[in-house]
């Protein structure tokens, strides 16, 4: 761990019972259950379903679909529908990980610990995965259910909008683009911190929106998490980009040092590698303050928010 745990006290007090090696754990297993099954039945025996499996099954830390379910135990009600729609918001992040690895982007050889998707298959295989991905995410999310309520329904269209717009040419893929167009440029820190928020925050921000209202969390509770995970998105990339200088590609499943052969700005090659852990420290921070506007039933985000910076993958 390369940060040391500075945080508030309030925040530790209220962490200290919670294991949440374990949640993660039950969390993660479910989550890849579910995963298994949704891709099973919609999907034939063919290379596109192979392709999608190996993606979207590789050892990930599911930290997008784990919190849009934390967030609705946050607000009081965890459901199947917040587990159908935790699934839906992997798929599309591992479809934008597929994408993401292709010669035409960042022409990776390695994620989570095996081949890309196109190389363990070939290019053309990779993108239709990825789109098999993104569409059946969709699908999953607009699934109708017969018991759900006008209130249910409503909340299903309001999470489909949240995901779509994060994903989307307003989000995800706005950032991706701004991140191409910056290779070899010096950014600003405030314009790398309006990129990074949008290629990763925007989804990370959605993950935990949609959670707090398949969660039929209130006005309030809904604006507090979005706070929270806006804090906790940009820690996230941070992290990431210190890792891509100190972590260990063993541990991590993919390559380092990526970032600089690659003439990318990042937070360590513009603040200094200190100065950015303070930076994401103090990110963290300012998460777990919002959420002492809950009570023990966010200690998993309360927990989930120190672990992003302190792990090393």
């Amino acid at each position: 761990m390369f940060l040391k745990n500075r945080l508030s006290r309030k925040s530790v007090r209220k962490m200290n019972k919670f294991d949440l090696n374990s949640y993660l754990s039950s969390k993660r297993k479910q989550i890849d259950t579910a995963l298994g099954i949704i891709i099973d039945n919609n999907s034939k025996d063919s290379t596109i379903r192979d392709a999608m499996k190996h993606s979207l099954m590789a050892s990930g830390k599911r930290l997008r679909p784990i919190l849009c379910v934390a967030a609705a135990d946050a607000v009081g009600n965890h459901s199947n529908p917040t587990i159908r729609t935790a699934c839906a918001i992997e798929m599309i992040h591992t479809y934008s990980l597929i994408h993401d690895d292709l010669p035409a982007m960042d022409n990776d050889t390695l994620r989570r610990g095996q081949p890309t998707c196109h190389i363990k298959f070939d290019e053309a295989t990779a993108i239709l995965a990825g789109d098999a991905l993104l569409t059946l995410a969709f699908e999953i999310l607009s699934s109708v259910n017969a018991a759900d309520t006008d209130r249910g329904a409503l909340n299903r269209l309001r999470v489909i909008n949240t995901i779509a717009r994060a994903a989307g040419c307003n989000g995800m893929i706005e950032g991706q683009m701004q991140d191409i167009a910056a290779e070899g440029k010096v950014l600003g820190l405030e314009d790398l911190k309006k990129m990074h928020r949008l290629k990763t925050g925007a989804l990370i921000e959605a993950s935990v929106i949609s959670g707090t209202i398949l969660g039929n969390g209130n006005r309030d509770q809904i604006e507090k998490l979005k706070n929270y995970a806006r804090n906790i998105g940009l820690a996230f990339q941070i992290t990431d980009d210190i890792l891509n200088v100190e972590g260990d590609p063993d541990i991590m499943g993919k390559d380092v040092g990526t970032d600089q052969s690659r003439g990318k700005s990042t937070y360590p090659s513009i603040l200094g590698m200190e100065k950015s852990k303070k930076f994401a420290r103090k990110l963290v921070n300012d998460a777990l303050k919002v959420l002492d506007y809950f009570d023990n039933k966010a200690d998993p985000l309360r927990a989930i928010a120190h672990y992003i910076v302190v792990r090393n993958k």
